[in-house]
């Protein structure tokens, strides 16, 4: 299914709709300030694994990042100091996905062995208000390409031709970008850019 949501107004009955699918399980294709990504809610399982599967991992190999609403919402799921917290305030939401240590709420397939999770706040309306209406994070992963057609990462309309039978949803949010987020590893005294991708990181 293909759903038309604008990220400037999301419609909230399109947003209840979406909802409605991840609660049952179900797997969505959605745009973000980045690569349009593939998610599920990260409290389900099955659906979880039905993505490792999709993207040819195995379940010890997949350590995936999450989508949360706002600051208040990381605090949940990972220990935040004063500095780090600071600089993602500054940040957020932004092009970045912030390595901190993970809390015991997260589900096993989100933490490393380092016991870190990756976190977004994108600044796409669109996932935001997904995430709020669920209550629960969304799991974020760029869709997979096996070829370098660049479009299948940016036009919705050719990654639901590609998609359509593996998810449940893919919305159309516009053209989406190909360049990833900025990784940025807070787990030690100083940050560290692991992956530069879209965005500058205001220090």
């Amino acid at each position: 299914m293909l759903i038309k949501i604008y990220p400037q107004n999301p419609n909230p009955r399109e947003i209840s709709r979406v909802v409605g699918v991840l609660r049952n399980g179900g797997i969505i294709i959605y745009p973000t300030d980045t690569v349009y990504g593939l998610g599920c809610d990260i409290t389900n399982q099955k659906a979880v694994e039905k993505i490792i599967r999709l993207k040819g991992l195995k379940a010890k190999e997949a350590h995936f990042s999450f989508i949360c609403s706002d600051l208040g919402h990381i605090a949940d799921f990972a220990k935040v100091d004063n500095p780090t917290f600071k600089l993602m305030k500054k940040n957020l939401p932004g092009p970045f996905t912030f390595i901190l240590p993970g809390l015991n709420k997260v589900p096993d397939y989100f933490i490393s062995k380092r016991k870190t999770v990756g976190i977004r706040i994108p600044s796409n309306n669109i996932p935001i208000e997904i995430v709020k209406e669920l209550g629960n994070p969304i799991l974020t992963t760029s869709i997979k390409d096996d070829d370098d057609v660049v479009e299948y990462t940016t036009d919705p309309e050719l990654i639901h031709e590609r998609y359509q039978n593996l998810v449940d949803i893919v919305i159309d949010g516009g053209y989406g970008d190909n360049i990833p987020s900025t990784v940025v590893d807070c787990t030690s005294d100083e940050p560290e850019i692991v992956r530069l991708g879209k965005g500058e990181l205001v220090f």
